[in-house]
C-alpha cells in the first residue's frame, strides 16, 4: 500500500506536536514504521489519507460498537449542534443521558457526567477517599485507568507494598498512597489488606482488562475481591469505560453478577464524543458537591453534543440489541484466527468476552501483566503491518484489546481470517 501523503502528514505534526500526536498509543512505537493517517471512517471500515481502506477493529478504542458515522449518532449530533454547542448550563438531555445509564446498569443509583474516561476515574477514587476518609488506594499492574497522576504507578520492589511514580512529572506523593498488586492473584490481595486494615479506600479494577491485552478475571479472584472490601468498608470501582455497552448493556459487572459501589464510564456512553461519566450507590455519590463536599466541576461536563451522541447511541443498543450478532460474528473471528495461529505453528493464546479480544503471541495463559509481558512483540509488530498492508486494521499494540462493530458483516470477519492466515504463514 502506498502510505505517501500519511508520512506527509505525520511529519509535519512531529514540527507541531509530542511525536507527531495527541495520544502516545497513535505513533506506532510498538509496531515500528509510522502512523497511518485516517481521513473518514464508514460504518465497520476505515479510509486513510492516501484513499486506502481498511476493516477496523478499533472502533476508536471501543466507542463505536455500531461502527462509524452511525446514521443515528450523526443525525442526533446534527440536530443538538443547531440548537448550541455549549451552555455551562443545565440541560434537559442531561436526565435523559443519566436516566439511560442508571437504567441499564443496576450498581448505579445516581450519576455525574464528566468529559473522558480518566476524569470519571479521578473523580470516583476523590469520592472513596472523601467517603471512607481514607487515602489508600488499590490498582492492579496491567490495568489502566487513564493517565491520573495517583494511578500511574509501577510496583514496589515487593507485593503489597506502595508504588513508585512511572512516569517523569508524576511525584512521590501523589502515588505514595497506591498499592499496586497482580491481577487475578487473591493472596496477594488477602495480604495487602491484612497489611493495611482500616486504611484502604477503595480497589479499582477493570473487570475484562483491555490494556494488558484482552485479559479475564477468574470467577474465584472476583469473588474474593467483593467479599473482602464489603468486609473491610472499602469501596469496589468497577472502570468500565472500556467494558460498559460492550460486553453487553449493563456492563461486565451484570456478566459477572458483581456489584460495585462505583462504576466509571467512558468511550460508548459518549457515542464517540468526549464524554464520560461516574456513578453508583446514592450514598456515596451525595458527597458530591453541591449536594456534599468533595469537590467536582466542568464547564463543558454534559455537554449538549455529546450528550445528544450517548443519547442516540444508548437508545439504539437497547432498542435494538446487537449483543447476539455480535457474539456470534465474534466467536468466528476467534475461532479463525486461533486456527490460523495453530496452522502456522506460532507459539500463542487467546481470550475474549463477546466484541474484544486478543490474540497473544505467548504460549500460555495469559492471566496478568507478568504473563501478558512475555508476549513476542516482534512477531506482534510482523503481524499488525501484515494485516495492514492486506487491508485489515487491528490495534498498534500487543497490549490492546481488538474490537468488533455491529458493522461487520459475515464477509468482514472471512476476510479478516483470510487475511490473517497468509500473514502469520509467513511469520517465523
Amino acid at each position: 500500500m502506498n502510505h505517501q501523503k500519511s508520512h506527509e502528514i505525520f511529519t509535519a505534526a512531529q514540527a507541531m506536536m509530542p511525536g507527531g500526536v495527541n495520544s502516545p498509543a497513535r505513533a506506532f512505537g510498538a509496531v515500528g514504521g509510522e502512523p497511518i493517517v485516517i481521513a473518514s471512517g464508514s460504518g465497520a471500515y476505515l479510509t486513510d489519507v492516501d484513499g486506502n481502506q481498511y476493516i477496523d477493529y478499533i472502533g476508536s478504542w471501543g466507542p463505536m460498537i455500531l461502527g462509524h458515522a452511525h446514521p443515528k449518532v450523526i443525525g442526533a449530533i446534527q440536530q443538538a449542534v443547531t440548537r448550541g454547542t455549549s451552555f455551562g448550563a443545565p440541560t434537559e438531555a442531561e436526565n435523559v443521558l443519566a436516566s439511560l445509564v442508571i437504567d441499564a446498569v443496576e450498581s448505579i443509583e445516581k450519576v455525574r457526567l464528566v468529559n473522558s474516561g480518566t476524569e470519571a476515574t479521578m473523580s470516583a477514587i476523590r469520592v472513596a477517599r472523601g467517603f471512607t476518609g481514607r487515602d489508600l488506594i488499590v490498582k492492579f499492574s496491567g490495568n489502566y485507568h487513564g493517565h491520573v497522576d495517583s494511578l500511574l504507578v509501577a510496583a514496589g520492589s515487593a507485593a503489597a507494598t506502595l508504588s513508585v511514580p512511572d512516569s517523569p512529572g508524576v511525584t512521590e506523593g501523589t502515588t505514595k498512597d497506591t498499592i499496586i498488586l497482580s491481577y487475578n492473584d487473591i493472596e496477594q490481595l488477602k495480604n495487602a489488606f491484612e497489611q493495611h486494615e482500616g486504611r484502604i479506600a477503595a480497589v479499582i479494577i477493570e473487570p475484562v482488562v483491555g490494556n494488558m491485552g484482552c485479559v479475564i478475571p477468574s470467577a474465584e479472584f472476583l469473588s474474593s475481591l467483593r467479599s473482602i472490601t464489603e468486609q473491610q468498608g472499602t469501596l469496589l470501582i468497577y472502570d468500565e469505560v472500556m467494558t460498559g455497552f460492550r460486553v453487553a448493556y449493563g456492563g461486565a459487572q451484570s456478566l459477572q453478577q458483581i456489584r460495585p459501589d462505583l462504576t466509571t464510564l467512558g468511550k460508548i456512553v459518549g457515542g464517540g464524543l468526549p464524554l464520560g461519566a461516574y456513578g453508583g450507590r446514592a450514598d456515596v455519590m451525595n458527597y458530591v458537591l453541591p449536594a456534599g463536599k468533595v469537590f467536582q466541576a466542568g464547564t463543558l461536563s454534559g455537554n449538549p453534543i455529546a450528550t445528544a451522541a450517548g443519547i442516540a447511541i444508548l437508545q439504539q443498543l437497547r432498542d435494538e440489541p446487537p449483543y447476539e450478532y455480535l457474539e456470534s460474528i465474534s466467536a468466528r473471528l476467534a475461532e479463525g484466527l486461533l486456527a490460523a495461529a495453530a496452522d502456522a505453528g506460532l507459539p500463542h493464546s487467546f481470550a475474549r468476552v463477546g466484541s474484544m479480544m486478543t490474540l497473544f503471541f505467548n504460549p500460555g495463559p495469559v492471566s496478568n501483566w507478568d504473563t501478558s509481558s512475555q508476549s513476542n512483540l516482534d512477531r506482534f509488530a510482523r503481524y499488525f503491518w501484515g494485516l495492514a498492508n492486506r487491508g485489515v486494521y487491528m490495534p498498534c499494540s500487543q497490549f490492546e484489546a481488538l474490537f468488533i462493530s455491529a458493522a461487520h458483516t459475515t464477509e468482514d470477519i472471512e476476510t479478516t481470517i483470510q487475511a490473517a492466515r497468509e500473514t502469520l504463514a509467513e511469520i517465523d
